[in-house]
């Protein structure tokens, strides 16, 4: 298998291939840590390393020729939608990599997709749980003219083909590192480990790094098809996940479901479209509170990455039973259990100064089936799909404590004069 592939890729152009280093053996280095990714030329490195199971993408299965030849290197496969699958990946990998049977080396290619090699982006931990020796392996393409970058909005595979096919000579080195053996934090923090490896092969390339993902990529492309600036998307989501411990459907459901539907074109909200999502009044003191803890800079907008760094900073932990409970009560003031619009109208008419057409538009997203109420189990539902109302709940029930009132009236937004 190894000759075959050395022959196809001498087809494309691949006449001089350099190596440098020494290939580790497996009892030396189960795992080889392969950087950086850029393109499907990057199956070099299989070839030329003796053909070890490769981590691949369940996707690369439909390739015409390809896929049957991948299948044939006893790959571990893992499905990057879907989070059990990704667990049974590093399961995999790591009865793989201390077994005493002849399994072959492991190669990774621990980005998760193609870059342009300007950097190395974060690197996903799946290779570095089992806490064994890795070999770093680095690949460059020397050409003059680079036919190998193949990016999110690059040009497309066959295009690619084309252009290299058509130059006489491609050139590609191969590096392998020392051996990189793992200290004992090290094994017991995979992250770590991943990240002082990417290090290490950073600085033999001469790149920086860089902590984005696969899944920021995915945001972009998501944002873009909302027709909103592809920065919009580029939220640093892995920095999201460790903060808050987001998974990318939480993201993606805001982005899509709410956030494109009040955003402008630039990708920027103002106190008046914020209020508007809310369904609550402009002059509502906690609402000027709270959009003032998003616009932090006090710029009068909020723009996503401060909609969604706010939205879980601030939102969620107030987000509790203890807060939904004391909300509801404060609409059930007679302990019934159900909530009718004239209690809920009455309810937030007296504690948050809203209208009744405000209350009537939030009581009808609360009742979701038309019982005509809203139970306990209605209001948590709701609360869940907009915690900001919990923060809001949570602001005025401080403000009780200390014996005061929200003040009623109209308020401008944060950054703007009262007129006289």
């Amino acid at each position: 298998m190894g000759l075959v592939g050395r022959m196809m890729m001498r087809c494309y152009g691949f006449h001089w291939m350099k190596m440098k280093g020494r290939r580790a053996t497996k009892a030396e280095a189960p795992i080889l840590i392969v950087g950086p990714h850029s393109s499907f030329f990057d199956a070099v490195a299989v070839f030329w390393s003796n053909v070890p199971c490769l981590v691949n993408r369940i996707e690369n299965l439909q390739l015409p020729l390809f896929g049957k030849y991948i299948d044939y290197t006893q790959p571990v496969y893992v499905w990057r939608e879907d989070p059990n699958s990704r667990q049974n990946t590093i399961q995999e990998i790591k009865e793989r990599a201390s077994s005493e049977e002849e399994w072959p080396q492991i190669m990774v290619f621990p980005e998760g997709t193609c870059t342009n090699r300007s950097c190395l982006i974060t690197f996903k931990p799946g290779a570095f749980y089992p806490g064994v020796p890795v070999q770093p392996v680095l690949i460059r393409y020397n050409n003059r003219t680079d036919s190998f970058t193949w990016t999110w909005d690059g040009p497309g595979a066959l295009k690619m083909l084309w252009v290299t096919l058509c130059q006489f000579h491609n050139y590609c080195e191969l590096e392998y590192l020392p051996v990189y053996t793992p200290n004992e934090e090290e094994k017991q923090d995979a992250k770590l480990f991943a990240n002082n490896v990417r290090q290490v092969m950073a600085d033999a390339l001469g790149v920086p790094v860089a902590d984005y993902t696969y899944d920021d990529c995915r945001l972009m492309h998501k944002a873009k098809l909302k027709n909103l600036p592809c920065e919009t998307g580029l939220i640093e989501f892995l920095n999201l996940r460790q903060r808050f411990g987001l998974n990318l459907k939480n993201v993606e459901e805001e982005l899509l479901n709410h956030y494109a539907d009040i955003a402008s074109s630039d990708g920027q909200i103002n106190f008046s479209g914020f209020a508007k999502y809310l369904g609550m009044p402009e002059s509502e003191p906690a609402l000027i509170d709270l959009f003032k803890l998003y616009d932090k800079d006090n710029t009068g907008t909020i723009d996503f990455r401060k909609y969604l760094m706010g939205y879980y900073q601030y939102c969620k932990p107030a987000n509790t039973e203890e807060t939904l409970k004391w909300g509801f009560k404060l609409l059930d003031q007679e302990g019934k259990g159900q909530v009718f619009l004239e209690d809920a109208i009455e309810a937030l008419q007296t504690s948050l100064d809203m209208t009744p057409e405000e209350v009537t538009c939030i009581f009808k997203q609360a009742d979701q089936n038309d019982k005509g109420y809203i139970t306990y189990e209605d209001f948590e539902a709701y609360a869940k799909r907009k915690p900001e109302y919990a923060k809001i709940f949570l602001l005025f029930q401080e403000s009780l404590k200390q014996g005061t009132r929200p003040r009623t009236g109209h308020l401008p937004p944060p950054g703007k004069k009262k007129a006289d």
